[in-house]
């Protein structure tokens, strides 16, 4: 069993009571876990499993494919107030995409983990601006080594990956 700490970016139903959730965590990267039970109405997950939450999580890792099996997760903090405006959330979305664009499944990336983590706590705190998205562009080019003085970060971003998350727009009109 392996315990760290983990963002949840994503959760899709994968049956009547149990969903896949895809996690970004500091120690492992992205990775994904099958969490049985936890649409039950007394499930031991009810409340822990959010978009964007923040939490320490144990897995029992797969040895046949690359969805494992969550085992606890205890939130370290929810963020309430990111979800105040629709405006935070498609930023904080727009950031999910980012990381899932420029990282692999898997491969550890601390500094990312920790980049995420610390714009999540911003739109927690504090309106969605364009300012924060082309922060987060800027750092993310800087931290992945792709950082070029005559390209903007996105354009950067998009010549290496061959495409940016089209909700880039929207959040860019806000």
């Amino acid at each position: 069993m392996q315990t760290t700490e983990a963002i949840l970016l994503r959760k899709t139903r994968f049956s009547e009571t149990s969903l896949i959730v895809s996690w970004f965590t500091r120690d492992s990267g992205r990775l994904k876990t099958v969490v049985k039970g936890a649409l039950r109405p007394k499930s031991r997950f009810a409340g822990v499993l959010d978009l964007f939450f923040d939490c320490d999580i144990s897995i029992a890792r797969s040895a046949k494919s690359d969805l494992h099996t969550l085992r606890e997760a205890d939130l370290r903090d929810a963020r309430a107030g990111l979800r105040t405006d629709h405006r935070r959330v498609a930023l904080a979305s727009y950031f999910v995409e980012l990381v899932e664009l420029t990282t692999e499944p898997e491969h550890p990336a601390p500094e990312l983990h920790d980049l995420l983590r610390r714009a999540f706590n911003f739109l927690d705190q504090n309106p969605a601006e364009p300012r924060a998205l082309l922060h987060f562009e800027g750092e993310l080019a800087r931290m992945l080594g792709i950082a070029h003085p005559e390209l903007t970060p996105i354009v950067a971003i998009g010549r290496v990956y061959h495409r940016i998350p089209s909700s880039r727009a929207a959040c860019l009109k806000q």
